[in-house]
């Protein structure tokens, strides 16, 4: 869904803070897709973006400048824009709804560019998974690539059983690293051998058409961790080193983003995980440079820069050192 976020920010023990942010364009797709849209033209990439009565016309603009082509607009005339409230207390971070949601669903893509799409990527829990993939198999000849990040609060032990039921249907399964820990009822500070215990646990359950799928787990300034039975594991850097913490500052989204990298990666590498991982490496870096998405211009000689710097030269960096 599209989301206008909300932020409040409070101390540890609940006194607010007095950081101040405007509201922001937000929502766990429309970050995927604007972390595609560094790779992929704006024909290539679609999302379905529910406009309620009280639209602002900021949003519509902003949005347009990534390209008008890659957003399905509905209008909702009876409903108010979806709105969430971020709430910062401390490190902790917590997420509620400000208005009723209007789901999203295979069904919706039925007579737009986004029917059939060749990727999916969605975040939601294990049921609406399972509901998802009916909807995409009451259409003939359609098998996308399924790119699924769980629902934070469904990242808890009762919910494994159900996840491990749709796990077939999932092509590349990405939790964080605390998601993971937490589902799988351990130890939370995540180390490194933890996270790989962890994705070794969901590829033994059989993530993928045949077991074949991968799991890349998200963690932070740790990276990424890749692993699929096939190829084995495999550690992914962050863009940003621990040294370069001025670099950083917001990661609202960067999941998202990198997982929109992650599906534009997987078209222009032929489906190597291990490579696209790269690509969403490199989307990530750039949602953490600021509040909100980052910037889309053009160089003298038309080429797009993001956040005026072109995102090939970070994908090199990355190539080089893991070629």
């Amino acid at each position: 869904m599209f989301i206008i976020d909300e932020f409040s920010y409070l101390d540890e023990e609940g006194n607010p803070t007095g950081q101040m942010s405007s509201p922001q364009i937000g929502g766990g797709g429309t970050y995927a897709a604007v972390g595609a849209r560094i790779w992929l033209e704006e024909d290539q990439i679609g999302m379905v973006v529910d406009r309620g009565h009280d639209w602002p016309s900021y949003v519509q603009k902003d949005l347009e400048t990534y390209g008008a082509g890659m957003w399905m607009f509905r209008n909702q005339p009876e409903s108010k824009t979806a709105r969430a409230l971020n709430s910062y207390m401390g490190e902790h971070r917590s997420f509620d709804y400000l208005t009723p949601r209007i789901r999203i669903s295979p069904r919706d893509f039925k007579d737009t560019p986004l029917e059939g799409a060749r990727y999916l990527h969605f975040v939601c829990s294990p049921k609406r998974v399972k509901e998802m993939m009916a909807e995409v198999r009451e259409v003939p000849g359609w098998d996308p690539i399924t790119i699924y990040e769980p629902i934070p609060d469904r990242c808890i032990p009762e919910e494994l059983d159900a996840l491990s039921q749709v796990l077939p249907d999932i092509h590349v399964l990405s939790p964080n690293a605390v998601e993971v820990l937490t589902l799988l009822s351990m130890a939370l500070l995540p180390t490194k051998e933890k996270i790989e215990a962890a994705a070794q646990r969901l590829i033994d359950i059989g993530v993928g058409p045949n077991g074949q799928g991968a799991v890349i787990i998200r963690s932070g300034e740790l990276g990424a961790y890749v692993l699929t039975r096939s190829r084995g594991g495999r550690w992914i850097d962050a863009f940003w080193s621990p040294e370069e913490a001025d670099k950083i500052v917001d990661v609202t989204g960067a999941g998202n983003s990198f997982l929109g990298g992650l599906a534009a990666g997987l078209t222009q590498t032929g489906g190597d995980v291990y490579k696209a991982t790269l690509y969403g490496t490199v989307s990530a870096s750039y949602t953490i440079e600021q509040l909100g998405l980052p910037t889309l211009s053009r160089a003298v000689d038309g080429s797009a820069l993001w956040n005026d710097t072109d995102p090939h030269s970070r994908l090199q960096q990355l190539e080089e050192k893991y070629s």
